[in-house]
């Protein structure tokens, strides 16, 4: 990544570096929350702890995955990307804590929802979202960026999961159709977006460091498996075992197959960076492919085993992905991935494999695997990276 030139334009900016761009407070404070999350959910799962939340345990394990982790990453990634688009200035400083702040009160209230009320808790954890969108939106119309708007409606989709998310829980005490409305936010915004950078960065890398045949460039192809994978998904959300649901599915996995396969991932081995890209993009036909499966053969194919690909294999490890590359290109480091960054890759991706075969198995072994791993990726990532979002100086501040 870039810096845009809007940026350069921010040197009177002089708090912590942490708070001088949307990527830094975000990114870190969701790994730390992704990893202490499963540190918490596991004991759960085997019945020797309970959180002192309002919600099921297994909801809240969802909730905290996709309204948690996924939020932060994605206010990261929007709040570092709309500069780029429209050549405004970052938020950064009070209205970025602020931001941040409000992300944390959503954590503290739910896992204390059971103290405070389920009620007052969804609201506050509900209200950052909401200003999320807010500010997103004002930036994107302030720079007439329309043709990223979007991508804002995506982060729409997963206010109304989250809306949807609380109303369940509230009225009936368990969560459906809220956690696969966030899931399905989440996906469709790898796919939007993943869709630009997977294909770019390797169109820029394999041009400089390996002439020869380059990705596929954005055609009616990508168009329409973007639309199967959308009906898709909205036939999933309302109807997951319907076996019109299931055809959907596959059609859009094997779709989403060949997309991949045209961006030429095969020729870049070399730079874990970007093979890391096509290895998470990966994960997000599997898991079509998975989850229609299992409503066509649900006694062979395991509803979890499709969930799992995307939640931790697409969305664990696009995320890491993108957060070790946009650290390193924001804080001026070099873009290579070093012995740590990839140990990180080779850890979520074995959480991956391991959460996927546990579902088909039901061995806890796998799970305790996966959750090791997971925790192990993004404690990792906190300890590498953290240094870099926390105290690494802008490099368009002109400090060195």
């Amino acid at each position: 990544m870039t810096t845009p030139a809007a940026l350069a334009r921010r040197l009177d900016y002089q708090g912590p570096a942490l708070f001088s761009y949307g990527f830094r407070p975000f990114f870190l404070a969701g790994a730390i929350w992704a990893a202490l999350g499963v540190l918490f959910w596991l004991p759960q799962f085997f019945g020797a702890i309970m959180l002192p939340t309002a919600m099921a345990p297994l909801d809240w394990h969802v909730h905290e995955m996709i309204f948690g982790y996924g939020a932060a990453v994605v206010a990261g990634f929007l709040l570092t990307a709309i500069p780029n688009w429209t050549g405004r200035l970052p938020v950064c400083g009070p209205p970025l804590v602020a931001l941040a702040a409000l992300w944390l009160s959503g954590r503290i209230a739910i896992l204390l929802s059971q103290t405070i009320g389920a009620p007052v808790a969804a609201a506050i954890d509900l209200l950052f979202l909401v200003v999320l969108a807010l500010v997103a939106v004002r930036e994107v119309i302030a720079g007439s960026n329309w043709r990223n708007l979007r991508v804002l409606g995506v982060l729409g989709v997963l206010l109304i999961g989250n809306v949807v998310f609380h109303a369940e829980v509230l009225s009936s005490g368990g969560a459906d159709y809220g956690q696969r409305i966030g899931i399905g936010a989440i996906i469709g915004l790898i796919m939007l977006v993943g869709g630009r950078i997977v294909p770019s960065f390797t169109h820029n890398w394999i041009v400089r460091c390996n002439p020869g045949r380059l990705p596929a460039k954005f055609s009616r192809f990508d168009a329409v498996s973007l639309l199967v994978a959308v009906a898709a998904l909205v036939a999933w959300i309302a109807a997951p075992r319907l076996p019109i649901s299931g055809a959907l599915l596959i059609l859009a996995g094997l779709l989403q197959f060949l997309r991949l396969a045209r961006w030429a991932g095969d020729r870049t081995f070399a730079d874990r960076l970007v093979l890391i890209l096509h290895v998470g993009y990966a994960f997000v036909p599997l898991g079509f492919v998975l989850l229609g499966s299992s409503a066509l053969w649900p006694t062979v194919v395991p509803y979890s085993a499709g969930i799992h690909a995307w939640a931790v294999g697409a969305v664990g490890t696009m995320t890491l992905a993108v957060m070790t590359r946009a650290t390193l290109g924001h804080t001026g480091q070099p873009l290579v991935a070093s012995t740590a960054t990839q140990a990180i890759y080779l850890l979520v991706v074995l959480a991956a494999f391991a959460r996927i075969a546990g579902a088909f198995t039901g061995t806890a072994a796998l799970l305790s695997v996966a959750a090791v791993a997971w925790v192990a990726a993004f404690g990792a990532f906190v300890v590498f990276f953290g240094p870099l979002l926390a105290g690494q100086p802008p490099v368009w501040s002109g400090r060195s």
